[in-house]
């Protein structure tokens, strides 16, 4: 089995050698060392999120993304009141399933997955329930790749006096984003997204009085964001329960080598190259993409070219064992799959995963029916062209 390879995905994603090597120390959640760290993390994300210290803090969460997801709805909303959902995608509806699961009121605006929500219909559904009290919505969608218009809305649900709650889960760290600027009371990501870190933990960067207010309101005793905060703040760094330090030490070393490459700038402009980039050699080998607007620098959704059948998990064997898990496509009514380009990933692997479609495309037969040529060379020419062209 091949282990050498690199993860085309938005996350868990390709990450540097010295950040793994972090991993190798053991720490005890009480040492001071250790919550010194924790204290660095959170106010390093609290400055990533362009936010004042005296308006917003950072909640750290054990789990997965979805766990601070979870963490947010469940703690903020309270029992009296109701949050509008605005979705078009998966992990959208994932909000509505944890709505349903603990109970909480909702209701959900639903856009077809290539679609955003309309910032004028959002403002016609709070006109026209003055119930709702919060508003939640998905900023990069990798369902399909789209990236939401967070801004508009959010200055619709503050005009309304909404709280307004951002799951940023693959774009946090890759574009840049004014959470206190644009009015985002809750935004969520996750260590192993756009900061580069490993799997283990989910961060909240949070409105401090709002977060104070939510006092009392939670579902779940582990997911209490208030009492986490609570701990964290009271003991100087201190996790309530056992927390995943190596995966802590790892972030830590993330975040230290994002700013040294330029922060989210540098960052968020080698996502935004690696991602053009793949779009326009793919479409040189007839790869379309299922986005015509609104596409996000983290994911792209493609699909096959007309006519011609591929067989993908053949296509994701030939790929990987030659160095790149791609990733399967999450839509229902078509076939499709999806590259991630965040992580450790350069215009190099970009040029090389892209050759390596056009090998697999030769090997099977399909370039020509593809591509119009039946010569590697020739379409590996064109894809060059393609990408120089940018």
């Amino acid at each position: 089995m091949n282990r050498d390879y690199k993860l085309l995905t938005p996350g868990p994603l390709t990450t540097t050698r010295t950040v793994k090597e972090e991993m190798l120390f053991d720490h005890c959640t009480w040492d001071d060392d250790y919550k010194a760290i924790t204290q660095k993390i959170r106010a390093d994300l609290l400055e990533l999120a362009h936010c004042n210290p005296s308006e917003y803090t950072t909640v750290l969460m054990q789990g997965s993304g979805t766990f601070g997801v979870e963490s947010v709805l469940t703690s903020v909303i309270g029992a009296d009141e109701k949050v509008l959902l605005c979705t078009n995608g998966a992990y959208g509806d994932r909000q509505v399933k944890i709505c349903e699961h603990a109970g909480i009121d909702y209701v959900q605006y639903a856009e077809p997955y290539d679609r955003i929500p309309d910032t004028a219909h959002v403002a016609e559904i709070l006109d026209n329930d003055p119930s709702i009290t919060h508003v939640s919505m998905i900023h990069s969608e990798t369902t399909s790749g789209l990236l939401n218009d967070i801004e508009s809305v959010a200055r619709v649900a503050k005009a309304h006096g909404c709280t307004f709650i951002v799951d940023a889960m693959s774009s946090f760290g890759g574009v840049d984003i004014p959470v206190a600027d644009w009015g985002i009371d809750f935004l969520v990501s996750s260590a192993n997204k756009c900061i580069q870190g490993v799997p283990g933990f989910s961060f909240i960067i949070c409105n401090t009085a709002k977060l104070e207010a939510s006092r009392g309101k939670a579902r779940s005793l582990s997911l209490d964001l208030w009492d986490q905060w609570n701990t964290l703040e009271k003991d100087g760094g201190k996790w309530r329960y056992t927390s995943p330090t190596h995966v802590v030490l790892a972030f830590n070393r993330a975040l230290d080598e994002m700013k040294a490459e330029g922060g989210i700038p540098a960052r968020s402009a080698r996502y935004a190259t690696n991602n053009r980039m793949l779009i326009a050699r793919m479409k040189a080998l007839g790869f379309g993409t299922f986005l015509k607007e609104h596409q996000g620098p983290i994911i792209t959704t493609f699909t096959y070219p007309e006519g011609v059948s591929f067989d993908f998990a053949d296509m994701y064997a030939f790929i990987k064992e030659r160095g790149y898990a791609i990733y399967p496509g999450k839509l229902t009514d078509e076939e499709t799959f999806r590259l991630g380009n965040i992580g450790e990933i350069y215009p190099d692997d970009i040029r090389r995963v892209t050759e390596l479609f056009a090998m697999y495309m030769a090997e099977r037969g399909l370039l020509e029916p593809c591509a119009g040529t039946t010569d590697i060379a020739t379409a590996i020419e064109a894809m060059d062209e393609a990408s120089a062209a940018l």
